[in-house]
């Protein structure tokens, strides 16, 4: 079913395994000038690796967005948060990031 709004979405692949990964926690928050930030939508990586609308509804706005990725507590990178900025409001933004042991890569993707 396609969108009839733009979206903020992602996909994890574990370079390491070369698979997806499934039951990664992230959540869009957008951030206030004050430092504090408003949830916009959270979720879990899905089987294959995505999560599709990180909006949860909610219309994108130009401005800045912070992607938070709650890796393994225990891995040398516990955690990601990646700022964004939303300058088309009538595009979709697409955030993947390519995780492994000891490196990390994100990239605006289409």
């Amino acid at each position: 079913m396609p969108q009839d709004r733009p979206t903020i979405s992602t996909h994890v692949l574990d370079v390491g395994t070369g698979a997806p990964r499934a039951g990664l926690r992230v959540r869009l928050v957008r951030p206030g000038d004050d430092g504090s930030g408003s949830i916009l939508g959270e979720g879990e990586t899905a089987d294959d690796g995505r999560i599709r609308d990180l909006l949860a509804g909610v219309p994108i706005e130009r401005g800045r967005y912070r992607l938070e990725f709650a890796l393994d507590p225990g891995a040398f990178f516990s955690g990601l948060t990646v700022d964004i900025v939303v300058d088309d409001a009538s595009r979709d933004y697409h955030v993947p990031l390519l995780l492994a042991p000891y490196g990390l890569t994100t990239y605006r993707g289409s």
